[in-house]
């Protein structure tokens, strides 16, 4: 690794560079920012982040489609929606992510918020913040929760599982949005059981590709054991708040912007 107070220094700068409110326009972030409601907040940040791969405008596009087809209210759709009512989700496709997917996704929502006390409450039931990386117990268990319904296993493949090695990045995303307590107001901050010192990065190729060539990992790999290594990094910088880096790492990726000298 470069010179650790160099990269800290670094990635500090390339954080409140690219950590501003205009963000917000072309991110994934944007959908849940239309609500208000915590549920609505939560629950159409949910459904965004599990569509958040591929084209940045392609999800926007299609994070809306479903927005609109639960009448831009996610969480009485999903407490109160009837059979005829998930037929409006019938020619839903992002890429993978299927209306039989989606079907799918609409019920175990439902039965986590009947059964479990909603998302907050199940994500943070799981976590064992004795050990050094509790994101990762917590993920897997609403995994098992989520999947408790009776699916198909295409189901599966949407809900990614840190304890098979999986970087649960789209997750980690969600997690990220949920926690941290954002003076800019972009992500939201609005669970208070999960500490934004508990997170782990959400690891891309944008993400990754800078990591590496700062030496803050030396890991090819795509995994969890990455997310890791990054993320122990990223908390000798800040750790109160070492997600916060995330906005640096993938603003000098996606736009190509290292300069190592």
């Amino acid at each position: 690794m470069k010179d650790r107070t160099y990269i800290k220094e670094l990635l500090e700068e390339k954080y409140h560079y690219y950590h501003a409110i205009d963000f917000i326009e072309q991110d994934p972030i944007l959908i849940p920012h239309q609500f208000k409601q915590k549920e609505d907040i939560e629950i159409s940040g949910f459904l965004t982040a599990t569509i958040s791969w591929g084209n940045r405008k392609s999800i926007l596009k299609n994070a809306q489609t479903l927005m609109d087809a639960m009448d831009n209210e996610p969480f009485d759709f999903i407490l109160n929606h009837s059979k005829k009512d998930l037929l409006r989700l019938q020619t839903f496709v992002h890429r993978t992510f299927n209306a039989n997917d989606c079907f799918y996704f609409m019920k175990a929502l439902k039965h986590i918020y009947k059964h479990h006390n909603g998302l907050e409450a199940l994500f943070s039931s799981n976590l064992n913040t004795s050990e050094p990386f509790a994101l990762k117990t917590s993920i897997a268990g609403f995994r098992g929760a989520f999947l408790e319904l009776q699916h198909e296993v295409h189901v599966e493949k949407h809900i990614s599982n840190p304890l098979t090695n999986s970087s649960a990045k789209r997750i980690c995303m969600f997690l990220r949005w949920m926690v941290r307590q954002d003076s800019k107001k972009v992500d939201f901050g609005i669970w208070k059981s999960i500490q934004p010192s508990d997170l782990c990065l959400p690891l891309d190729v944008h993400t990754g590709n800078i990591s590496r060539a700062l030496g803050l990992t030396k890991r090819n790999q795509m995994d969890w054991k990455t997310v890791e290594e990054i993320t122990s990094v990223l908390r000798t910088f800040d750790l109160k708040d070492p997600i916060k880096y995330d906005f640096a790492l993938f603003g000098l990726g996606v736009n190509k912007a290292l300069i190592l000298t």
